[in-house]
């Protein structure tokens, strides 16, 4: 057993929501947690992997000017802990001796009192670090005002490795900075894992996540403190920036703050991801608000209500686009949903430049173009006026798509998939429905939208159709969604093939048309916009597939 020292700690959580490349806005919210710390005694105050640059910077780190700046941020960051106040375990990428490491640099005493490299680097799904950085040999504990620091960088916490070699060499407490990005069944994972260094190593452990939307990744936060035992001391609110302050003495840690975090409902995980992660992305790349096609339909009245609770109403403009199959249904449902939200809607009729195309394009199709081609026609006229409006306004076009869509090519490329982000490009159809039903029932804590129901009941109850054509329903092109989603997920996030798909009791001939369906809208998926990951598997990144692509699979479909 390792002997605990007799010196005690104070250490501030620093759960922030930092922006890529922001170096100078990151250092200033970085002061103001450090000087409140300082007010309440802190020795240390932890932030997040990769802090300075916010993770994942992806190729900048492989810019010398880029790392230049870093470089001289940490050094004047540095010179300010001379003034006794707390010290910063700082994360950044850093260059030591030619090679370029995934660190956390602890900043005290007015110098880089130690480095700190990352030894296990995540190479799936959105990770991409050992392109980019170089593997360090398993880090030494950390000696830090007596006490001894073993720090583990985010995915050396998933491996007993790194733990093990710091508790043999008597660390007393491990701190680990985290860039974890959120998924469906991510907390449960982080907590078992902490639990289980904590039960080898005997070691209280302190899990520190970043926080905040970072292109398709959003990280919910959910730090956590473990003592010896296995025992959460505290959790930090998830979804919010939040400070906290936790004590160490001989081995043991504690919080004024103890109650623990209520478990939330997975829908209600699921909404703030996409709230968060549509908020911090409109926000960080500087758009005035989003407009976004009302067609009555429960993609867009979700998009909707989850715009208005990211951004306020006063920011969400809806656009009706009717064409001559757009029922009253439709139209009034369009309008309920504004209504109930409290954003702006207009009017723009899509039926004169139908008949523009269709006289333009009669000489080569001729007096009434095929089916496809009408129903493409009418879909990218409205793509047109949806860009032409954001060309205009400055303000994003706000894509409605959903998973299951974009999976089978349910879309129309320039048309429905204009936009500039994605809000349920990770979401199934069937999760949509869930989301609309617990947003009825539930308004976030942060949502900027209004309590109560803000998606029409029609809207939950009717047949999703994208009135193309006269009683056009998406079940005359597609499976029954429960279907649909069931096969889907077998495919892309199990990965599985069809003859342990149909053993699961899925038809044979419908599993056989789902992966073609998916396997040949992969072209579209490639110009699609980007939007919040919320599974284990996206259709981006975590799952790429060559469009040129003749493999089948060979099954009777009898």
């Amino acid at each position: 057993m390792t002997e605990k020292s007799s010196a005690s700690l104070s250490i501030a959580l620093a759960q922030l929501d930092p922006t890529v490349g922001d170096i100078s806005g990151n250092i200033a919210k970085l002061r103001e947690a450090r000087n409140a710390a300082a007010t309440q005694g802190a020795d240390l105050i932890v932030t997040s992997e990769m802090y300075l640059c916010a993770y994942p910077a992806e190729d900048m780190v492989l810019k010398g000017s880029f790392l230049d700046s870093l470089t001289m941020a940490v050094e004047r960051l540095a010179a300010e802990t001379a003034d006794n106040g707390p010290a910063i375990l700082l994360g950044v990428p850093w260059r030591d001796a030619g090679r370029l490491y995934n660190a956390a640099l602890l900043l005290d005493g007015g110098k880089i009192a130690a480095k700190i490299f990352k030894h296990d680097l995540p190479n799936y799904g959105p990770f991409d670090e050992k392109r980019i950085f170089a593997a360090a040999d398993v880090p030494d504990v950390v000696m830090f005002r007596g006490v001894k620091l073993g720090i583990l960088i985010c995915e050396d916490m998933w491996t007993a490795t790194v733990s093990a070699h710091l508790a043999r060499q008597g660390a007393e407490i491990l701190i680990v900075p985290n860039g974890s990005p959120f998924e469906i069944g991510k907390t449960e994972t982080r907590h078992k894992l902490a639990l289980q260094r904590v039960t080898e190593t005997g070691l209280p452990l302190v899990y520190l996540n970043q926080f905040g939307g970072q292109d398709e990744l959003v990280f919910d936060g959910g730090s956590f403190v473990l003592n010896a035992k296995g025992k959460i001391v505290t959790a930090l609110p998830s979804w919010q920036e939040n400070t906290q302050l936790i004590q160490y003495a001989g081995g043991v840690v504690s919080c004024e703050q103890t109650p623990k975090e209520a478990k939330a409902d997975i829908e209600g995980a699921i909404y703030h991801a996409l709230m968060i992660g549509l908020r911090d992305y409109v926000n960080k790349n500087g758009f005035p608000g989003v407009i976004l096609g009302l067609s009555g339909g429960i993609d867009s009245a979700l998009a909707a209500a989850i715009a208005v609770d990211a951004l306020g109403a006063d920011k969400v403009r809806g656009i009706m686009l009717p064409s001559p199959y757009t029922s009253k249904d439709s139209v009034r449902d369009a309008k309920a949903s504004a209504r109930m939200l409290g954003c702006q809607i207009d009017r723009v009729p899509i039926i004169k430049a139908m008949k523009i195309f269709e006289t333009g394009l009669a000489p080569l199709l001729g007096e009434h173009a095929p089916g496809i081609v009408a129903e493409n026609i009418q879909s990218r006229c409205r793509g047109l006026i949806m860009m032409a409006l954001s060309n205009a306004t400055g303000s994003m076009v706000l894509s409605t798509g959903n998973k299951s869509e974009m999976s089978v090519g349910y879309a129309t490329l320039y048309g429905d998939m204009c936009g500039g982000f994605a809000v349920l490009k990770d979401v199934y159809k069937t999760t949509v429905y869930n989301l609309a039903q617990w947003r009825n029932k539930h308004k976030p804590a942060d949502a900027l939208g209004p309590k109560g129901t803000v998606i029409p009941k029609p809207v939950l109850t009717k047949a999703p159709t994208a009135e193309l054509r006269p009683n056009q329903k998406d079940q005359d092109s597609l499976p029954p969604y429960d279907i649909l989603d069931g096969i889907l997920d077998c495919l892309i996030e199990q990965d599985m093939g069809m003859r342990d798909i149909i053993a699961k009791g899925f038809d044979p001939a419908g599993v056989a048309r789902v992966w073609g369906m998916l396997d040949k809208a992969e072209y579209k998926r490639r110009q699609a916009a980007p939007g919040v990951k919320i599974s284990r598997r996206t259709l981006s990144r975590d799952r790429r597939y060559p469009i040129t692509n003749k493999y089948k699979e060979r099954v009777s479909t009898r």
